[in-house]
């Protein structure tokens, strides 16, 4: 299956979580934090405005973004887990 998100929605891959720390501890399940980064994997074809032009989505499929804690929508499809975002929860795009 493969999703197609509508108007300025875009389907994001996230990052796995981290299960240490940078000095080297372990980290159990409950104290792990929801990671903030992902793979773009879908756009949508953008948010059409009241003139009725479209608005393009600043990012493309491939990017690695920065999303808010509690933005989007979690869904899973066919085993594997995506956030569903608007291009506004978009924070920025990591080079």
């Amino acid at each position: 299956m493969k999703l197609q998100p509508l108007h300025d929605r875009i389907v994001v891959e996230a990052a796995e979580k981290e299960e240490t720390t940078a000095s080297g501890i372990i980290l159990p399940d409950s104290a792990q934090e929801k990671p903030l980064r992902g793979t773009v994997i879908a756009v949508g074809p953008g948010k059409v405005l009241d003139s009725g032009q479209t608005a393009e989505v600043g990012v493309s499929n491939g990017d690695t973004v920065l999303y808010g804690k509690y933005a989007g929508t979690e869904v899973s499809v066919d085993g594997s887990d995506y956030i569903i975002l608007r291009s506004d929860d978009i924070l920025a795009v990591v080079e």
